[in-house]
This record gives C-alpha cells, sequence and structure tokens, in this order.
C-alpha cells in the first residue's frame, strides 16, 4: 500500500511507531496530487507550506509528544480562509484574495500538526450539488459506470475534497455542509462525512453561504478518521457568536461498534415517489444490517418532511443574499473596470456581474426578493415557521426514545457533468432532497458509503443522531460501517 492510500488511523499509527516520517507521507500525498491534476480537485498547491509543515510534524513525533493529526497531509476546502494563500470560495468575485488570517478550523488542525497539501475545489460560494458552478471548472468525480469514459459529478458542493479522499489524493479533507454539501458528495464517492451539529465547530473565517445552516465537518476515508478529525476541529470559539461552549468529547473513543438494544428511526416520510429500486433495497439492507448487529428497528413519522426543500430554498438564498452583499469592489477581491463617467452604483453592478456565476445571481435574487417589503411575511416568516416544525418533528421523535434515524443520502448515485444542465434548476436542488432537513434542524448527519449500484457507482446511507452526541451517532456510523464492510476503491484512469 502506497502511504498516500492509508487511513489517518493507519498513518498516526505508523508515524508514532516511526514506520514512516511526515516528509515521506506529505511527498507520495504530493506525487499522487500532481498525478490527479485531471479530477480537478486541488485549485492551489501549497507544496513549500506542506513540507515545513511535514518537517515540524516529524519534530514533535520526535520529540514524543504528537496529537492524533501530527504529520497527516489535509486538503482544505476553498471556503475556509488560509492565511497568506489563495481562499476565493470558488468565485471570481474572491480572485487574488490572500487573507491575512487563519480560519479557526484550520488554525486547531495546524495546532493538532496537520500539514495541508492545498485547497480544494468546490461549488462557487458552496452553491451547487455537482460542482459545476466553480470558476475554476468542474471537480471530477474518480468512480465511472463500468467502462463508460462519461466524467461523473463528485457530488456538491464540496466535490473537490470528495474527489480528493476517495482518490487518495490526501488522507482526508475539510468541507462544509449547508444543505448536504459534506454528506451528498460523501455518499456520491464511497467516502465518509459527518456534518456536526450546528455550533459544534467554529464558522470564524469560512466563508459565509447560509449563516444559520453552515456547518463545517471532516470527509475521510473511515469513520473512525471522521471521529479523530472531528475531535481536532470541533470546540467553543469566542469569536463565533453560535459556537457551542460545550466540552469536545474523545469520539474516538466511543467506537464501540455495540448499538444492542439501541433505536433506529425509519422515517417513512422519506419514502419518496419515484425512488429508485436500488436506494430503496440499499436501505432496506441497511435497517437489515442495523437489526443483525442488535439494535431495534421503529418505523417513525416526520411530518414536515415534505416542507423542507421549500423551506430551505427560501432561508438559504435569503441569508445569502445579505451575507454577499460584501462583495462589491471596494475594499477586496475583484473590482469591475470602470468607465469615467460610472459612479460607484455602476461599481457595486458591474463588479457584482462580473464576480459572480449565474447560480449565485440566481439565489441573491432569489434572497432578495423573498426579504423585501411585500413578501417578507409571505415567504421568509412563513419558511422559519416551517423550519421550527421541522425541528419539533425530530425533537419529538428522540423525546420518544429513538437513539438515530437511518435513510438514504441522496436520491440516486453520481450523475454525469453536464447531464443536469438544461434541467429544470428545481431537479437539481432535489439532490438535497434527504439531506437539508438535517441543516435545518442544526443536527448532526454523517453518511457512510454501504454498497455499488448496477453501474458500479457507490451509495451511501444517512445516519441523523441527537444534538451533541457526535459520539453517539459516530458509533452508529461505525457499526454500520462494519455490517456493509465496503472496501471498493474507484479503478484508476486519471
Amino acid at each position: 500500500m502506497n502511504p498516500n492510500e492509508m487511513t489517518i488511523a493507519a498513518a498516526r499509527d505508523a508515524l508514532r511507531k516511526g514506520e514512516l516520517s511526515a516528509v515521506d507521507l506529505t511527498m507520495a500525498c504530493m506525487v499522487a496530487m500532481d498525478a490527479g491534476d485531471g479530477l480537478n480537485a486541488f485549485v492551489h498547491k501549497t507544496p513549500d507550506i506542506a513540507l515545513t509543515q511535514a518537517r515540524a510534524a516529524d519534530a514533535r513525533l520526535a520529540a514524543g509528544e504528537a496529537p492524533a493529526l501530527c504529520g497527516i497531509p489535509l486538503g482544505i476546502k476553498d471556503l475556509f480562509c488560509t492565511k497568506g494563500v489563495p481562499s476565493q470560495a470558488g468565485s471570481n468575485i474572491l480572485r487574488g484574495f490572500k487573507p491575512e488570517y487563519e480560519s479557526t478550523v484550520t488554525a486547531k488542525l495546524f495546532e493538532a500538526g496537520a500539514v495541508m497539501l492545498g485547497k480544494l475545489n468546490m461549488d462557487e460560494v458552496a452553491m451547487g450539488s455537482s460542482n459545476e458552478t466553480s470558476c475554476y471548472g468542474n471537480a471530477v468525480n474518480p468512480w465511472r459506470r463500468g467502462n463508460d469514459p462519461t466524467a461523473l459529478t463528485p457530488g456538491g458542493s464540496s466535490g473537490g475534497s470528495a474527489a480528493a479522499v476517495s482518490a487518495d489524493l490526501c488522507l482526508a479533507a475539510t468541507g462544509t455542509d449547508t444543505g448536504g454539501s459534506i454528506r451528498q458528495p460523501a455518499a456520491f464517492t464511497g467516502i465518509t462525512g459527518i456534518k456536526p451539529t450546528y455550533g459544534r465547530v467554529s464558522r470564524w473565517g469560512i466563508v459565509a453561504f447560509a449563516s444559520s445552516l453552515d456547518q463545517a465537518g471532516p470527509m475521510t476515508k473511515s469513520v473512525r478518521d471522521a471521529a479523530i478529525m472531528l475531535g481536532a476541529m470541533a470546540g467553543h470559539d469566542a469569536r463565533d457568536s453560535t459556537s457551542a461552549d460545550l466540552a469536545v468529547p474523545d469520539f474516538e473513543a466511543a467506537l464501540t461498534g455495540d448499538i444492542r438494544g439501541k433505536r433506529i428511526g425509519i422515517p417513512r416520510e422519506y419514502r419518496m415517489d419515484g425512488m429508485p429500486a436500488e436506494i430503496e433495497k440499499l436501505w432496506a439492507d441497511g435497517v437489515a444490517m442495523m437489526k443483525e448487529a442488535g439494535a431495534q428497528i421503529v418505523d417513525i413519522s416526520l411530518p414536515h418532511t415534505k416542507y423542507a426543500l421549500p423551506a430551505y430554498y427560501v432561508i438559504a438564498p435569503a441569508e445569502a443574499s445579505s451575507n454577499l452583499a460584501r462583495y462589491d469592489g471596494v475594499r477586496y477581491g475583484h473590482r469591475a473596470k470602470l468607465a469615467q463617467s460610472d459612479g460607484i452604483t455602476e461599481m457595486y453592478e458591474k463588479t457584482r456581474a462580473e464576480g459572480f456565476g449565474p447560480e449565485v445571481q440566481r439565489r441573491i435574487m432569489v434572497g432578495t426578493y423573498v426579504l423585501s417589503a411585500g413578501f417578507y411575511d409571505a415567504y421568509y416568516n412563513r419558511a422559519r415557521k416551517v423550519r421550527a416544525l421541522i425541528k419539533r418533528d425530530f425533537e419529538q421523535v428522540f423525546a420518544a426514545g429513538i437513539d438515530a434515524i437511518l435513510t438514504p443520502a441522496t436520491p440516486s448515485s453520481a450523475f454525469g457533468l453536464g447531464e443536469m444542465a438544461d434541467a429544470d434548476p428545481v431537479q437539481m436542488y432535489l439532490n438535497d432532497v434527504f439531506t437539508v432537513t438535517v441543516n435545518l434542524a442544526g443536527l448532526p448527519g454523517i453518511a457512510v458509503p454501504v454498497g455499488l449500484d448496477q453501474k458500479g457507482l457507490p451509495l451511501g446511507l444517512q445516519l441523523i443522531g441527537r444534538p451533541w452526541e457526535e459520539g453517539d451517532l459516530l458509533n452508529h456510523a461505525y457499526a454500520l460501517e462494519r455490517a456493509a464492510g465496503f472496501v471498493a476503491k474507484p479503478t484508476k484512469w486519471w
């Protein structure tokens, strides 16, 4: 096995035993990263930073005081501000922007000894489910439909993160999830991705899309790796007013695999009309696996699920239109070339027309519309009430003794890049049908690869947990991962 193909847990143990150096591990990942250019996953490579961090990690390892992530090479989603390194959120509006500060998440990872290989591709300002709205061009899924050379989506918005981890270009990556942007790409690429409880991980220094929904989390090759990396990313941050002042438990220690007597809810509202038979079967297989592991399966109802997508696509664009108002060509990022007669209004208009792509423009316009005086109550306030009802549905289910909820992660396997391009945008938004409820309710959710479809593409299931109980959720996921025994990797073509 090449070092870049290792899990975080295996690499950690090898590094601590001295069987491998952080520099060698980093070099192996850099070779894989350069060979993986055809996937368009890494968009800003940082080899000098990586080698400096790797050497520092080796010194810490030699001194015997190395935390779990010491010497582990990671990819960082382009949404995270990294000091002195381009951080443009996949958008032309931030072309040339190099922050003078480090996001809380990346600072925590670097304190834990992690190595940054570079910045990863993503949908523009995290708006998209297929990584096709990026100013860097599409990220490409390392998986293919058998011998069919059609390029497939790695999912979005954390598409570059998913592709890089799945193709072993890095050991793990950071992602962010506003409506499914960690879990959907994880499912499409056969990896694990967890969205923590809202407030568990600081949002400071992450380019904002929808502030009440955004949450950062790890994208990894296994559940154990997700537990290790989440432990390093999580924690209270006074600079983020929504960050929870709660101790971070040892998530890895929670992985016993024992879920005997746990009650797993199966929501009847997630049985969608026209759901592909393969997704139905995968879900049924997942239920059987949890039962076999000793869990009790309980049918539950989440009656307001059917309103989740419309509520999400009112709330998220409303918050986006407010957050993205700061990109105006005045202080940083792109500024349009202006005629002598142009005033400040023309500068705003031209800068934003040039800097934002069509999907971001569409969402800003939707958001501005639903927040405007005549429509605020009809749309935005109504969506907030629906959100409260969705949250209450989950609270009632958990109060009734349910420990976790099992659902599909996506309505299909990965589709071809460009296959949705001509469709009504709502068709693309339906990709989030199983994931958005979790963001609206602020709950933790994890996608675990469970099987392959007839075309040989990975399919994942989602587990939804109680708020702040990521350790429990990861343990349920660990039991599912062990039962599923998913070890498939994409055949290398890049």
